[in-house]
């Protein structure tokens, strides 16, 4: 019940009963209600822009938020892992890989190339952790260049380690005639006497000394190029095509065990020692050719002998005597 006022009226000298207008009345109503209902809008925008009040839903969402970001903290550090064995991997290949096969080693510019031209990572901006989320894509976008550089590289480095195993195995490297066949190692590359003339000559070959019929083999992987007699002097020869600008000779054979056209392996056995041609004994006489220029062939044998028979071989080829061919 609405309490009752009244007002003293000195005409009257009495008190009387106040009467509320009704236009004041709906005035008051009114003026409470919309106090009340601002007083309502400004306390919910607080509590909507505080922590104060939060949903279930919202509470939810922060610690999922919260999740992704150690998420993405974790995931820097994996990054950063990766990017320092990489490093070590790019290291290893410019200065270890590349220069062993004689390869130029790739540029840190071009390993470390970032993204030019327009705006890659517009969509990721505006949000609250834009910045660290548009490091961490360029850093994962730069790092897969990378590994694709790196295993393009490597991919070369596999390519050119093809090719020196070939080229290793294709190297006249080894005698062509075992050391136990051998009689003796009789003449070696240089300036001989001619066994004919008697004149002073060049020995493009050494002569390997051996009974007729022992086996000869070849020095190094290649393809048979000739086997026949009819270059001046040799006799019944072989020569092997290597590859890599290495051809090797041997003149003065009994017999062949090869074909022109066919493929050897070092080791194979091509031939049997004769005295066919000019020769003066039955010997071997071998030659090496590296790019249509004879080479001396001592220089080849670290395949098959040991440093004392290496030692020996070159005190007996150093010696002037005379050539069996």
């Amino acid at each position: 019940m609405s309490k009752v006022k009244y007002y003293y009226d000195t005409e009257t000298l009495s008190y009387r009963k106040i009467e509320p207008r009704k236009g004041r009345k709906l005035r008051n109503v009114f003026l409470f209600l919309t106090a009340s209902m601002l007083f309502g809008f400004i306390g919910m925008f607080i509590l909507l822009n505080t922590n104060f009040l939060n949903t279930p839903r919202e509470l939810a969402q922060a610690r999922e938020l919260k999740q992704y970001e150690i998420q993405y903290e974790l995931l820097n550090k994996k990054l950063a892992q990766i990017e320092e064995v990489l490093h070590n991997i790019e290291d290893r290949d410019n200065n270890l890989y590349r220069l062993y096969f004689e390869a130029n080693p790739i540029p840190e510019e071009q390993r470390k190339a970032g993204f030019g031209g327009i705006n890659r990572y517009k969509s990721l901006e505006g949000y609250n952790n834009s910045e660290m989320i548009i490091s961490t894509t360029k850093r994962l976008e730069i790092l897969q260049k990378q590994l694709v550089v790196q295993s393009k590289s490597l991919d070369e480095i596999t390519r050119l380690a093809a090719d020196k195993e070939k080229l290793l195995a294709a190297i006249p490297a080894i005698q062509p005639i075992l050391s136990k066949d051998l009689t003796r190692m009789a003449s070696g590359y240089g300036w001989r006497s001619d066994p004919f003339t008697k004149a002073r000559k060049f020995h493009y070959g050494m002569d390997f000394t051996a009974p007729r019929g022992t086996p000869i083999y070849a020095t190094g992987d290649g393809v048979v190029e000739r086997a026949d007699n009819t270059a001046a002097g040799y006799g019944e020869h072989i020569r092997i095509n290597h590859g890599y600008g290495y051809v090797s000779l041997y003149a003065h054979l009994s017999r062949y065990n090869v074909r022109k056209g066919q493929r050897v392996k070092r080791g194979d056995l091509i031939g049997f020692v004769g005295s066919t041609g000019r020769s003066e004994a039955p010997h071997l006489h071998y030659e090496v050719f590296k790019d249509d220029e004879r080479i001396n062939p001592i220089n080849f044998y670290y395949g098959s002998l040991t440093a004392a028979e290496f030692e020996e071989m070159l005190r007996n080829a150093a010696q002037e005597n005379q050539s069996l061919d």
